[in-house]
């Protein structure tokens, strides 16, 4: 310990000549817009600790994702107690009255665990969060018309730090509470746990769709990572998790309708994801304000699990060579000339749409089908020319057009005779010959391909809503080995955290000159592929690249990755404190001298 007689400030009250001892001859002082590290002398009356000189260094000190409204943060601290954070309030009976509460009680978890290993020092004040009474306290339902703004006043009353929170909705009250937890820190100096007692924020984000892709067929990811993907979306002010739960490698979904899927399809009898495991999963969810979306890949990604279904379901499975029919092995899809899939799917979508909880949007796939696959396929041939149809490629866009319109209605009926939004991927039926096929009011269209393809342009001029994970960016399986043959994946580079950061949804739209169409965009989100990828590697795919997306999805700044460094290599720290295994970024001597380690 280093001692040192100094004066203190504390709490407004100075106290005099008192020796106060520190776990480190170093402080930091703030110097434009970066915490410099400086030695502590007897000049310094009250030495900061780095984690506390970036709560205000900086234009958006350490919040994550950066605000979007008006921003103000004091320069003052307070030692909070995190056995004495209250929720007041008349609500706490009612739905969302009683999320709320599990949010704080998470809050006051995560404070008590700042620090690690080390036990802060006891005492500290109380804080007392209040929430306004104009939220809606009984819908907890995430749409894409949802508010999910809000505004967070954090003030110092009589001796207590009060946090009072205004919002609209559910979502936008959990995500003034997420900003909350950034303003409390664990100061290494004192062995204390300090909150900024001076604040307002005034935040909302700029896109309603903000998600993360996790594929979980072409290897299993078990529960306790995906609990942990949906913590970090959480903590980035993400709002959606993108369910990939089957393909053609397994088919791990337990339908009740179909149970033999799962027992045909998982890779062993434990790798399966379960109607209760999956609610469970939801209502972890929904306490974290991310809606989990489901997909149901097809008519091409399947395979494994549909060898019971007879009636030649499938086509090409497990076709040999494999190029010649699909993009990876096995290759496999749907005959849209069998009815039988149809009474399937149906079942299918009655199911996911109970248990994922009346869904307000749903994936339906749609993309890398092989016409050659088909085109190879007697059964299909032959009904195609029984209605009279030649076998020229566009009389199998013909027949995907069948198959889609057949298996969106089959969607409805599962959804009580309700329209749903149905999300479909970039594809052949997004070309221009075939682009008639769709219909913009019923599909939402996830663009893959690259951020300067004419698709984007092609899209918007048709008035199609749209979201974006261009692999040129979005993808994060990038930049490894491959897994068929030699060399590196067939996206490769790697994409790092500052290309993933500049990708601007907006700038992407106004380069192809359809600035008058920016409504159109939802927003975007990151994809992991999971053929190289399972549980004990998803967290340093996803993390910290994806808290780089979420804050061009929230904020969409006017400036580059650069200006974000700082806050993004604490946005890392976070993520580690709170038990996800986010891959470094710098060394740590980065993080304490800032601004030294520059291109």
């Amino acid at each position: 310990m280093f001692a040192l007689l100094i004066v203190v400030l504390a709490l407004g009250e100075v106290i005099v000549n008192q020796a106060q001892e520190y776990t480190s001859p170093w402080h930091y002082k703030c110097n434009g817009g970066l915490c410099k590290k400086v030695l502590i002398t007897e000049q310094d009356v009250n030495p900061v600790a780095l984690s506390v000189c970036q709560l205000s260094c900086g234009e958006a000190g350490t919040l994550w994702p950066k605000p979007t409204g008006f921003l103000s943060l004091g320069k003052t601290v307070a030692p909070v107690n995190p056995e004495n954070i209250v929720l007041t309030g008349i609500f706490t009976q009612t739905v969302v009255g009683k999320l709320l509460q599990r949010n704080i009680d998470r809050l006051k978890e995560g404070a008590k665990k700042l620090g690690g290993s080390v036990t802060p020092k006891t005492g500290g004040v109380r804080l007392v969060i209040r929430f306004n009474e104009g939220i809606n306290l009984n819908d907890a339902k995430l749409t894409l018309d949802t508010d999910e703004s809000y505004t967070l006043q954090v003030a110092m009353v009589n001796g207590q730090v009060e946090a009072d929170i205004k919002a609209k909705t559910y979502f936008g009250a959990r995500h003034a509470t997420e900003t909350l937890s950034q303003l409390i820190v664990f100061d290494d100096l004192r062995n204390q746990i300090q909150i900024a007692n001076e604040a307002y924020i005034e935040d909302g984000p700029k896109y309603p769709y903000r998600g993360i892709l996790l594929d979980t067929a072409r290897n299993y990811v078990d529960k306790q990572t995906i609990l942990r993907t949906i913590d970090g979306i959480a903590m980035s002010k993400l709002n959606t998790f993108h369910w990939h739960i089957t393909d053609s490698q397994s088919f791990p979904y337990v339908s009740r309708t179909w149970p033999d899927f799962a027992k045909y399809g998982s890779y062993r009898p434990t790798k399966i994801y379960t109607p209760e495991t999956i609610r469970e999963i939801i209502d972890y969810a929904l306490v974290r304000g991310v809606r989990v979306l489901p997909e149901f890949d097809a008519p091409a990604h399947v395979g494994e699990g549909w060898q019971w279904v007879g009636d030649n379901a499938t086509v090409c499975f497990k076709a040999e060579p494999w190029m010649n029919y699909c993009v990876e092995p096995p290759c496999g899809q749907l005959n849209p000339t069998s009815e039988r899939i149809y009474e399937v799917l149906e079942g299918i979508y009655n199911d996911m749409i109970e248990d994922f909880g009346q869904p307000d949007i749903f994936h339906m796939g749609g993309d890398e089908v092989n016409i050659n696959c088909w085109r190879s396929t007697n059964i299909i041939t032959n009904w195609m020319l029984k209605k009279g149809w030649d076998l020229s490629d566009s009389s199998f866009y013909l027949l995907w057009d069948y198959f889609q319109e057949k298996a969106l209605e089959k969607l409805k009926n599962a959804n009580g005779g309700k329209d749903i939004p149905a999300i479909l991927w970039t594809s052949g039926l997004t070309s221009e010959e075939n682009i008639h096929h769709i219909d913009p009011k019923k599909y939402i269209i996830q663009i893959w391909t690259t951020g300067d393809d004419a698709t984007i342009g092609r899209l918007l001029r048709n008035d199609f809503k749209i979201i974006f994970s261009n692999y040129d960016a979005l993808y994060l399986d990038c930049g490894f080995g491959a897994w068929v043959g030699e060399g590196v994946n067939w996206c490769s580079p790697y994409k790092g955290w500052q290309k993933i950061y500049d990708n601007s949804p907006l700038q992407m739209v106004n380069k192809q000159g359809y600035e008058n169409k920016k409504h159109l965009i939802l927003g975007g989100e990151a994809a992991l592929w999971t053929e190289q990828v399972d549980s004990t590697s998803t967290d340093s795919r996803l993390w910290p690249r994806s808290a780089a997306m979420a804050e061009r999805l929230w904020s969409e700044p006017d400036s580059s990755w650069i200006h974000a460094e700082q806050r993004m290599l604490r946005q890392r720290e976070r993520l580690v404190e709170r038990g996800i295994d986010a891959d470094s970024l710098e060394p740590e001597w980065c993080l304490q001298n800032q601004g030294s380690c520059y291109a």
